[in-house]
């Protein structure tokens, strides 16, 4: 296999940084992005994916998965009737009694990192990027953004593809605040990057991921960048 990464990308914090890493690790010659369209209620992450790429120079790839959602009733999918909740992830999992978050999408990370995988060995990449992290995973509101589920993943691609591929998750153990410290270093284009999980002109700033993408700035000491002035 050859020395190259594939990433998967959102056009978020997370994966954006992963992409950064990736280019630093790789140089961009060596990084292939994927951009998977799942049928999420709009496309502000799929033009901020595009936008990053136009900044680093580098082309990428898309996937569209929609058709495996069709049947969830996930509140961030468009054919669904559910609310996205206005409120910490904290909070929604008190309501949940523990269970998954309603933005949770069944198996997301499994399905794509399954994807990326068989594309990332036709491709001769030696690795799969994806930016799972702690906040993510504290509380079993995104169980595949766990460790437990990282480590069974790896495993299974890496034996799967006879050891000739495996999962990177450098933030597995780092909460947002730790990513954002990382992107900084690393001068990340955090301007054109997208979180909401609203589709408006601005981020609504009151979704879990808003809530968390503001205090991952804050403990940095900066204003989040694509708020502008």
């Amino acid at each position: 296999m050859g020395d190259k990464a594939m990433v998967l990308f959102s056009g978020g914090i997370d994966s954006t940084t992963c992409l950064g890493l990736a280019i630093e690790k790789y140089g961009k010659e060596n990084v292939i992005p994927l951009s998977v369209f799942y049928g999420q209620k709009h496309e502000k992450e799929v033009e901020a994916a595009r936008k990053i790429l136009e900044y680093y120079e580098i082309k990428g790839m898309e996937m569209d998965l929609s058709s495996i959602f069709a049947y969830s009733s996930c509140s961030l999918l468009a054919h669904s009737q559910e609310e996205i909740p206005e409120s910490s992830y904290g909070e929604q999992l008190a309501q949940t009694g523990g269970a998954p978050v309603s933005t949770y999408v069944p198996f997301r990370n499994g399905l794509f990192l399954s994807c990326a995988a068989s594309l990332a060995l036709s491709l001769d990449c030696s690795v799969v990027y994806y930016g799972a992290h702690r906040d993510d995973a504290a509380g079993n509101a995104y169980p595949d953004c766990s460790r437990a589920f990282y480590d069974s993943m790896n495993q299974a691609v890496y034996e799967g593809s006879g050891k000739a591929l495996y999962i990177e998750a450098p933030f597995i153990d780092k909460n947002k605040a730790e990513i954002v410290a990382e992107g900084l270093r690393l001068k990340v284009p955090y301007e054109f990057t997208w979180s909401c999980y609203e589709g408006k002109e601005f981020p609504c700033g009151v979704c879990g991921t808003c809530i968390d993408r503001q205090k991952a700035f804050e403990a940095n000491g900066i204003k989040d960048p694509a708020l502008g002035e």
